[in-house]
Formats: C-alpha cells, sequence, structure tokens
C-alpha cells in the first residue's frame, strides 16, 4: 500500500530532512513507485506538486528536496497503487475547497465496497478509492454543517465518525488539513513524534543524513511529524491506535471534546 508524511508545526517550518527520507521508499529502500506528490499550506493558498514518477527518480521531487519551502502544515504522500491505474490525476493528495478555504487529503489503504452516492459539489477526477472518500467526507461535513465552519471540537467529532464508517470497508489511514489543523486517522499504522526544546541530532533511516535541530531552531519551535513508519532511527516514535484519530495544532496533539 502507500505511505504518508505529515507536519504540524507552531511556527513556519521546512519538511527537506524528512521529506528527504521519505521519498527514498518511492522507488529506492520501498516499492512505492506509482507517484506521489506533497502540498504546502501557505496562509490561504496551498503549493500542490503531484507527479507520476516515483518519487526517488521525480526530478520535481529533487526539486522539493532542495527547496526549503516553509509551512506550518504539509501532507505528502507516496503511491503503491490498489486501485486505479498510475496517472497524475490519481496521485495524492487531493485538493479541494470548502468554506472559503482549502481542504488538503491523502489516503494509504484499500475500501472494498465503497460506492457511496456523490450528491453535492464534490466529484473525483480519477478513479481512485481514495479521492471518492475524500469527496464523500467533505460532501457529509458539508451536509452537517451547512454554509458555516464548525468550531474544532464540533468537527473532530464529525470526522471521527465519518472516519470509523468508511474504514468498515478496510483499510483507511488518512490524513487531512485545512492549514490550520491536521487530521490523522489509523486503521493499521501511523507513527508520531513532537519535536521541541531541548532538541537534539536525528538520523534517517532511509538516507545517510544526519541533522542537529539544536542548530537551526529556537527554542519556541514545535514540530509534529506523522508518518506511517518512523523515518529516523534514533527518535522515540509513538504508535497511533487502530481506530484512533488525532487532532494535531500547533506541533502537538489535543485532546478535544465536542
Amino acid at each position: 500500500m502507500c505511505q504518508l508524511l505529515g507536519m504540524n508545526c507552531n511556527v513556519p517550518t521546512d519538511i527537506v530532512f524528512s521529506f528527504t527520507g521519505f521519498a527514498t521508499r518511492g522507488g529506492r529502500t520501498d516499492n512505492h513507485n506509482d507517484g506521489w506528490g506533497i502540498a504546502f499550506f501557505e496562509g490561504a493558498g496551498v503549493r500542490h506538486f503531484v507527479d507520476y514518477q516515483a518519487a526517488d527518480a521525480s526530478p520535481i521531487a529533487r526539486l522539493i528536496k532542495q527547496c526549503p519551502i516553509k509551512s506550518k502544515n504539509v501532507i505528502a504522500h507516496i503511491r503503491k497503487a490498489t486501485q486505479g491505474q498510475v496517472a497524475l490525476e490519481n496521485c495524492h493528495p487531493f485538493v479541494r475547497e470548502m468554506w472559503g478555504r482549502y481542504w488538503v487529503f491523502a489516503h494509504n489503504g484499500d475500501l472494498k465496497q465503497f460506492a457511496p452516492a456523490l450528491d453535492g459539489q464534490f466529484r473525483p477526477v480519477g478513479n481512485t478509492d481514495s479521492e471518492l472518500a475524500f469527496c464523500y467526507l467533505l460532501q457529509e461535513l458539508r451536509r452537517r454543517f451547512g454554509d458555516a465552519m464548525p468550531a474544532l471540537p464540533e468537527l473532530s467529532a464529525a470526522l471521527r465518525a465519518l472516519t470509523t464508517e468508511i474504514a468498515a470497508h478496510g483499510v483507511f489511514n488518512m490524513m487531512l488539513s485545512d492549514g490550520s489543523a491536521l487530521f490523522a486517522h489509523c486503521s493499521t499504522q501511523l507513527h508520531y513524534l513532537v519535536r521541541q526544546h531541548p532538541f537534539a541530532e536525528a538520523h534517517l533511516a532511509d538516507e545517510d543524513m544526519i541533522v542537529d535541530f539544536s542548530q537551526v531552531t529556537t527554542p519556541q519551535d514545535r514540530v509534529a511529524i506523522i508518518v506511517t513508519a518512523p523515518l529516523t532511527a534514533n527518535e522515540t516514535w509513538l504508535p497511533f491506535a487502530s481506530g484512533e484519530l488525532k487532532v494535531f495544532v500547533e506541533g502537538e496533539p489535543v485532546t478535544l471534546y465536542a
């Protein structure tokens, strides 16, 4: 299946270190070579890059590794196709507008007998179960809350119910962000860590690369990294529980009550 990478921070931060290790899994250290993509939030806008080439061989991926784009919320994806052909329109993450802001979504998994009726403005362009699930999520959120975006606790409660419903059809590891929070749901495998003061060195597991984060951060910085499988060999990654939805705001998981 595919793999996911997300970043949520309290200050704009670049994802070059994590993405370098992650992209290596797209054709070199692993076989997720059916396309890749990444989306960075910047203010109300989104920088969105996708490619049907394997991430390890993609010139666009090399550009991202060399370009320290800073963002508070990032979602990336490397694809091993289970549904839908290898094509640009089937590359994650997917982007849609709702409530006057962009929403970015990526999925790792395989949904069987999942054919919800779509009767609103959100329709898939490609032919993956992932984009269909994204459109259904947005449709049902819009159905519940109308034209006004709810507060974060109410939104999180609705997403918990919807992700549980969709996950009944198979594996539904996913990430979703509107640029202010990052939502991550685990069916089978997700891990996270929070880097904050005092910062230390980190060693990539898939690439010969070390960064001393104490040299490139301030004591106030806080960065949450969420990924399918741990990216570094010398840090403690915390696993999600199966069926768990976590919400990350300002670089840390938050507990919300609707």
